[in-house]
């Protein structure tokens, strides 16, 4: 059996506060990804949940190791990230978990 555990994913999870889409997308798309993708994340999945009781996304981004993940956490950059995401979000969380490709994860 092939092991489809390599590395470690980060999810965040959060609701995009209503009429601030077009300005979270440019957010994300022009800063927020970039920066992680500096930081040595790559983004995995994003989901949109459409109905139901569960936040309306989902943000998975992987990376090869722990050490990438204790940088990113003491990192002034992670911290000033989040804290402009949360201009156009609520209710924002973050995971950690063992990385499993193919896998849905929350």
């Amino acid at each position: 059996m092939e092991d489809k555990s390599t590395g470690l994913k980060l999810l965040l999870s959060y609701e995009v506060s209503d009429g601030k889409l077009q300005a979270y997308q440019q957010f994300v798309i022009q800063q927020y990804v970039p920066a992680m993708q500096m930081m040595g994340f790559q983004v995995s999945e994003v989901w949109h949940t459409a109905y139901g009781d569960a936040p309306n996304r989902l943000v998975g981004f992987v990376c090869r190791d722990r050490q990438t993940v204790d940088d990113l956490l003491d990192n002034e950059m992670w911290l000033t990230l989040n804290s402009q995401l949360e201009e156009y979000v609520t209710d924002f969380s973050y995971k950690l978990v063992p990385y499993q490709r193919g896998v849905f994860q929350m």
